[in-house]
């Protein structure tokens, strides 16, 4: 995974007219949690902007007055009208601990299938992954280069020894199809799309959960 250095200080007061304070000096209010104990701090807003404004995802290195921590963005807060980053959430690591992540995946090469007409259908843009930080890629890199008309490259295709995908093997990553069953394929998967991302998204984030609780016993 790639890794991000990030200076920054800790905040002496966290109420709301302080953190209103650093925004107005384009500074961003940030917490870090999931070690011994929870850490307040803020760093200019550009610092951030190769970790935000990017499908890649980081290790982050934070340096907080000289203390270091290994972690990752958890969640951020943007103001609704202007998009300013208003907050952010870390997540400290551990190289013994396993974490829960969205990975992005990226397709590289011309599918055949698409030459001769065939409608490129990416299902997943990211999928959700677990594994030790050191074990983690940067991306799901596929090749769609010999794709035909009707292949598809399921999750059970790109499973690894090294880290695990929180989705059904039989969930379509990416295929080609013609362009009537596309459409066909649409509306029969916008139904079955929404129970899946739930019960995705509750298992991400139960996994998610789970390795909080597994730093906070670092």
């Amino acid at each position: 995974m790639k890794s991000l250095a990030i200076s920054a200080k800790t905040r002496e007061n966290v109420g709301k007219s302080d953190s209103k304070a650093l925004r107005n000096q384009g500074k961003v209010p940030c917490v870090l949690y999931g070690g011994e104990k929870q850490v307040s701090f803020y760093a200019h807003e550009n610092d951030f902007r190769k970790l935000v404004y990017t499908s890649d995802v980081f290790l982050v290195e934070l340096d907080i007055d000289g203390t270091k921590y290994s972690a990752i963005m958890q969640d951020i807060q943007f103001h609704p009208v202007t998009d300013k980053i208003l907050h952010i959430d870390f997540l400290q690591v551990f190289e013994d601990k396993q974490i829960t992540i969205s990975i992005p995946v990226k397709l590289s090469g011309m599918s055949v299938g698409v030459k001769n007409g065939g409608n490129l259908m990416h299902r997943r843009k990211s999928i959700i992954t677990k594994a030790l930080p050191s074990k983690l890629p940067d991306a799901i890199n596929i090749d769609i280069t010999d794709l035909t008309i009707g292949d598809s490259i399921y999750i059970k295709d790109l499973r690894s020894d090294d880290y695990q995908f929180l989705a059904s093997d039989n969930s379509v990553v990416v295929g080609v199809k013609t362009a009537r069953n596309a459409i066909e394929d649409e509306e029969a998967e916008a139904a079955a799309a929404e129970g899946e991302e739930g019960a995705e998204g509750a298992e991400g984030a139960e996994g998610a959960e789970g390795a909080t609780e597994e730093n906070k016993g670092s």
